[in-house]
């Protein structure tokens, strides 16, 4: 499972051949800029939802149900998920928690007809309670409080759950204890499968802010982010001396036997220095173009 937020990531998860592409909440950091995923909002979901379903069409889809969208009640959680399958064409959902409002909502989520996917571990629009992002279940009384919220959203009607930040010991424990696939993320191994952000992974976000954040666990399997900014330096550059656009990326020209009437309606119509231009510009096309066939020859 990988993210994806937009139409050219949810294309580019496809052509992978990635089995499951999760909408996340995470939006709210690595494309909007927040510090933490709490600002997104349901309607903020669904638009990158509705992109990603362009471009995303062998993945399962699975949306993230945001803070504030599902935590006041079971009916709520319901209304939600259904936004997500109706407006934002997601296959599924998936939401935070294991405690007991979380279970009712995941339970009633299932029961509407509505896959749902669980997450227990890290949770990380509980920050303000788990006092940051902060690797979870490392006592025992606090792995097996991870194991139990997992059951519990397992006979809820989950049909997979998402360990985050555990230590690979504990996330074995609740694999093998779940009859339902384990998703990992910062948990080690042992889990069924794994899943990374699209941004983390492609190395895309190289500057001092994102730095802060990127997590330990997270293997870049690329450095885009210096492509990017690399390309983006050179184009300045070539802007800025006039080495681009070239006549390679001048391609319109005017029609035949057309250049003498402009430039004649140009000087008629008072335009004498626009008439000047028009006609450098037309020497340069056509000595470019004669170097460009001269090239070709030799």
């Amino acid at each position: 499972m990988v993210t994806a937020y937009d139409y050219p990531s949810g294309v580019h998860v496809d052509q992978a051949g990635i089995d499951i592409a999760l909408v996340g909440d995470s939006v709210a950091m690595v494309v909007h800029g927040h510090d933490t995923t709490l600002p997104v909002t349901l309607d903020d979901m669904l638009l990158h939802c509705k992109a990603v379903s362009r471009g995303a069409r062998r993945p399962l889809l699975v949306g993230d149900l945001p803070f504030g969208s599902y935590e006041q009640s079971p009916q709520q959680a319901v209304d939600s998920a259904t936004r997500m399958l109706k407006e934002g064409n997601m296959d599924s959902v998936k939401m935070e928690g294991g405690i007991g409002s979380r279970v009712a909502a995941a339970k009633a989520i299932s029961e509407a007809g509505i896959a749902v996917m669980g997450h227990v571990g890290l949770t990380p629009q509980a920050i303000s309670i788990l006092g940051g992002f902060r690797p979870q279940g490392r006592s025992s009384a606090r792995a097996l409080l991870v194991l139990e919220h997992a059951l519990a959203l397992q006979a809820a009607g989950c049909f997979s759950l998402v360990l985050e930040c555990l230590p690979s010991p504990v996330a074995a424990a609740v694999t093998t204890a779940l009859t339902i696939p384990t998703i990992g993320i910062g948990a080690g191994p042992s889990c069924s499968g794994q899943v990374l952000v699209y941004h983390d992974l492609l190395g895309m976000m190289q500057h001092p802010h994102y730095a802060k954040v990127t997590p330990k666990f997270c293997k870049k399997y690329a450095l885009i982010g210096e492509v990017i900014n690399s390309a983006l330096e050179e184009y300045q550059k070539e802007v800025t001396s006039g080495e681009f656009p070239s006549a390679a990326h001048s391609p319109y020209k005017l029609e035949k036997d057309q250049l003498e009437p402009f430039l004649l309606g140009l000087q008629k119509n008072g335009f004498h220095d626009a008439a000047e231009a028009a006609s450098k510009a037309s020497e340069r096309d056509t000595q470019a173009v004669s170097s460009s066939r001269k090239t070709s020859v030799v």
